[in-house]
Parts: structure tokens; C-alpha cells; sequence
């Protein structure tokens, strides 16, 4: 039997052929001339050169500092139900020759903007899309129940006709295909990344997926779980007091654990800090936990438990995320509603009560209506592989939306698929070993997609064009935590960042803020027994 994964590979080729014949027009000199396009199941509403300045879209503040482009506005309809915006914006002189896919957030509905702004200002063909779950004023995508299209456009379709349709009109506008294309893109847009790279091998040259929420239901159960822990009743519920002093005995405890006394912790499946250390001694206070805080922080560092087996659902939460756990949701009120609350709706109904959930049966009930359409969890890369594509993730170990844990299990799947395959060689058909195509670097102090106490600002992308064009793959990447205020030597940290399973190391002599003084190394021991992986 073909499997859905490979159905839509078919579809796919089928309708690469198709637009492959069609007529194009001569090259178009003019941006409106795009207008003139016809294309499948394709409505281009605007096609207008923007004089380079300033920008302002239908939402949002104006975007400045913006190069003369040419500004492409479509609308998709690759399914009965669906209707899928997507924008493109071209430079219209300073193009580097390359095509950059760009990803989206959440729940997404809106496009993103500030990725066009800046894909354009580094010379990008860049395009980006609302994934076909724009909503009516003050509603959400609870209107789409009943609407498995509008799903399936979601979970994997309206990346891939925004890949078509870019490709196409890069051709149309610069006369000639984009040299190499890239896809970027972090948590909804890590999940795009890796649906991609799984269901459309062909699309994308390179492929960058930050925080990825590919194994879907699975995030949304976590999420609900996080939410739901500290809900349980009003003395469960972490205040922000209690959680900054948590984080704070937490990072006191493990800091030390890589050889630097800096406020972050290098991999936290080494910290052992055991959270009943902080329980007070009777009742409650401002420096110790109540009995049913402590085990909400053993819940939320367990993760998501099926209550019959016990099984683990999902990674729990890492030690050093506490730093972000009051975003985890609200001090406990009857009428609080648990977040992505659509997303449980399209199984569950509109009426679903997030307090009746059952993380037994009702998971399954989740996985059997949409895991086949939103996971992107197969760890078959042979074929993008094979083509001499590249991927490179990156997951900040703080990260207290879409659990680490979750990336380093697929990683890790993705190595142990192919050592079963070849025992004798770390290889598939283009003789290309997993090093070779596949890298994930973790990021310490990191919170969801950046942010957080740790060096998270870096360039992927960069490293992903050397890596396809120039054949220099990422043996390390350097990070940095610069001054709120940009000035003159506004960078006050740096780290290295290595590829997983390594760590950066000190080497004993410099400045421990100086990228230099550190090298990538395998840890004594890569996980113990709060491994995310497992």
C-alpha cells in the first residue's frame, strides 16, 4: 500500500511537470507584468514595484530600511476549501540569485512580515505564506472544524504551493531560475521545515528548522499538560516569585557542571537538582515551595504522562527554562481557556472542556484524527539526502513552548534509522553519511525561537549557504548576547555552539565570554536519567 508520505511526493512530481509546461511569459520587466501570469489554482491579486524606503502592510507598524522590490500578493486554492495567501517580494537589483521559503508561527493565519523585510534586505527572493488559516475579526481557527483541508493545508500543503508558485514567479521576473533555494524558518516554521524536507524532498536545497513543532499532536498535548499541571487547584500554581526562585536555586545548583560559572547551563541532563530541596519545612513562605508546588515542578520537568501505563507522552521541561514558566499560563480562574484550544477543537468538537481532557484515551483519539496530517515525524531523509540536500536544526535548550527534548529524539531517530539500514557504513545511496546532510546544535540559556539569559543570536542561514555552495559544513557556530541598547561594542557574550551530540568545553585559558577560548567536545556522559531523547 503507498503511504500518504508517498502519495503526496507523487502529487508533487505530477505537478512540478505540469507547470514546468506551461508557457512563460518573456522575461518581465515590469512587476505588474506578473499579473499577466496563469498559473494552477492561482489568483495573483497584486504584482507592484515598491520604491525602496518604507513599507506599510495591511497590519503592523511600517517596515523601513526596505530595497526596491517587487511585491507579488496571491491566493491559493490548491483544494476545494482551501484559500491560501501568500506573498513574495523580489529585489529588484540587488538579488544575490537565491530563493529563500520562510516560515510562520503558531497557528499562523497572518504572513510575516518582518521575514520578507529581512530576506529582501539580504538580497533574498523571499516568500512567505498564512497557511491558509486566516480568520474572520475576533474569531480563531475554531471556525475550522469540520474542515480537514483547511488541516492539510496547515500541516504540510501550503508551504509546498508557496514553493511552487515562488519558483515560478522568480523564473517569470528574473528571466532565469534561482540558483539554489533555502528554507528558514523556527517552531510552526520548524515543523514546516521538516515536513519539507520528509514530504517534498526536491523543494529546497537547504533547509533551516529552529524549536520545531514537527511531532504536532504532540506539542499541543505538552502544552496542555504545562498549562493544565499548575491548574489543578490554587496551591499548585506557580507565582512568578516562586518560579524566579526556583530558577535561580536550579542554576546555582548545575551552573558549574561545564567548567564556567556563567548563569547557564551547558546540558541540562547533567543538572541532578532535586526540586524537594526547596520545600519548606511546614506550610508556605517566600524561600521555599509548597508540597503541591514541588510537584508541580516534578510534573512539568516529567512531561506529559499517560495515567494508566505511565508511558511518557512528550519531553518534559528542561532545567533552565524556568525562566520562561510564567508564560505557562495564568494563576488558575474558572474560565480560563488552555491554549490552541482550536487545534483540540477539529477532534474534539467546539464545546471541548480542556478540565474533562484524558491523557489516556483522548490522545489517542487526538493522533487517530490529525498525526497523519500535522506530525512530521519520519525519519526517512534518504531521498532529500540523496539529491545532496542539506538540514541543519537548532533547539535552545530553555525552551519552555516546544520542549528540546522532542528535536533531540527525532535526530536521533533519524541516526538510528540509518545505522540499522548500514551497519558497515554510515552512508544511503549518494554515499553521504548523516554528518554530511544532517546537524543539530543545541543551544544553552535559549528560550523558544531566541530570548533568554544564554548568547542566542546567530546565522544559520549563512552557515546553511556555505555548507550547500561552498561544501564547508557546520563544525561549529558562534552565538552572541549583545547590550538592550545597541552601541559600540554592544556584544557583551559569546558562545560556541556545537554540533550535537558535542558540547563546547573552556579550554582553560581567556576570556570565558570569547567564543575562542571554548572547543567542541563529546561530554563523559550525554545524558543520564532525565534524558529527553528517551
Amino acid at each position: 500500500m503507498i503511504s500518504r508520505h508517498t502519495v503526496s511526493s507523487v502529487q508533487c512530481s505530477c505537478l512540478l511537470i505540469i507547470l514546468a509546461a506551461l508557457p512563460l511569459p518573456a522575461f518581465a520587466s515590469k512587476c505588474d507584468q506578473l499579473l499577466s501570469l496563469n498559473l494552477p489554482h492561482t489568483v495573483i491579486t497584486t504584482a507592484a514595484l515598491v520604491s525602496g524606503g518604507t513599507l506599510k502592510p495591511g497590519e503592523g507598524s511600517p517596515i523601513t530600511g526596505l530595497p526596491t522590490f517587487c511585491r507579488v500578493v496571491a491566493s491559493l486554492h490548491p483544494a476545494q476549501d482551501s484559500d491560501i495567501r501568500v506573498e513574495m517580494w523580489m529585489p529588484e537589483s540587488s538579488w544575490n540569485g537565491r530563493f529563500e521559503g520562510t516560515g510562520n508561527g503558531g497557528l499562523a493565519g497572518k504572513i510575516n512580515y518582518g521575514l520578507l523585510a529581512g530576506g529582501v534586505r539580504s538580497g533574498y527572493a523571499v516568500a512567505n505564506t498564512d497557511m491558509g488559516l486566516a480568520v474572520p475579526p475576533g474569531r480563531d481557527a475554531g471556525v475550522f472544524v469540520g474542515r480537514p483541508e483547511r488541516w492539510a493545508d496547515w500541516g504540510y500543503r501550503a508551504t509546498h504551493e508557496m514553493t511552487l508558485l515562488a519558483k515560478q514567479l522568480v523564473k517569470a521576473y528574473y528571466g532565469r531560475d534561482a540558483k539554489k533555494s533555502y528554507f528558514t524558518g523556527c517552531s510552526t516554521g520548524g515543523e514546516q521545515a521538516l515536513m519539507e524536507a520528509q514530504r517534498f524532498p526536491d523543494d529546497y536545497d537547504g533547509i533551516v528548522g529552529g524549536a520545531p513543532a514537527h511531532n504536532r499532536t504532540g506539542v499541543h498535548v505538552s502544552i496542555l499538560w504545562n498549562f493544565a499541571v499548575p491548574q489543578r487547584s490554587a496551591a499548585s500554581y506557580l507565582p512568578p516569585a516562586k518560579i524566579s526562585l526556583l530558577s535561580e536555586a536550579v542554576v546555582r545548583f548545575c551552573d558549574a557542571l561545564d567548567g564556567v560559572k556563567d548563569g547557564l547551563i551547558t546540558d541540562p541532563r547533567v543538572c541532578s537538582f532535586d526540586p524537594a530541596s526547596l520545600q519548606c519545612k511546614a506550610g508556605d513562605g517566600e524561600k521555599c515551595l509548597t508540597a503541591e508546588q514541588v510537584t508541580t515542578v516534578k510534573a512539568l520537568y516529567a512531561g506529559p504522562t499517560n495515567p494508566k501505563s505511565g508511558k511518557q507522552l512528550y519531553p518534559g521541561l528542561q532545567m533552565g527554562s524556568e525562566f520562561g514558566w510564567t508564560q505557562l499560563g495564568p494563576a488558575p480562574n474558572p474560565g480560563v481557556r488552555a491554549p490552541y484550544s482550536p487545534v483540540f477543537e477539529w477532534v474534539f468538537e467546539e464545546k471541548w472542556n480542556w478540565r474533562a481532557f484524558d491523557f489516556d484515551q483522548d490522545v489517542d483519539r487526538l493522533n487517530d484524527r490529525l498525526a497523519e496530517t500535522l506530525n512530521a515525524t519520519n525519519p526517512d531523509l534518504d531521498a532529500f539526502r540523496s539529491h545532496g540536500h542539506k538540514l541543519l536544526l537548532y533547539h535552545g535548550w530553555g525552551d519552555s513552548l516546544v520542549a528540546p527534548g522532542e528535536t533531540i529524539n527525532y535526530f536521533e531517530a533519524v541516526r538510528t534509522r540509518d545505522a540499522e539500514l548500514h551497519p558497515h557504513r554510515d552512508s544511503v545511496a549518494a554515499g553521504e553519511s548523516i554528518d554530511a546532510s544532517v546537524r543539530l546544535f543545541m543551544v544553552p540559556g535559549m528560550g523558544h525561537c531566541g530570548g533568554g539569559p544564554g548568547a542566542a543570536s546567530f546565522d544559520p542561514l549563512s552557515a546553511m549557504v556555505k555548507w550547500v555552495e561552498d561544501g564547508t559544513a557546520p563544525d561549529a557556530l558562534i552565538a552572541t548576547k549583545s547590550r538592550s541598547v545597541p552601541t559600540a561594542g554592544s556584544i557583551i557574550q559569546q558562545r560556541l555552539l556545537c554540533p550535537y551530540p558535542q558540547v563546547a568545553r573552556y579550554t582553560g585559558a581567556g576570556n570565558t565570554d570569547d567564543a575562542s577560548t571554548y572547543a567542541c567536545a563529546i561530554p563523559n556522559s550525554a545524558t543520564n536519567s532525565r534524558n529527553p531523547g528517551k
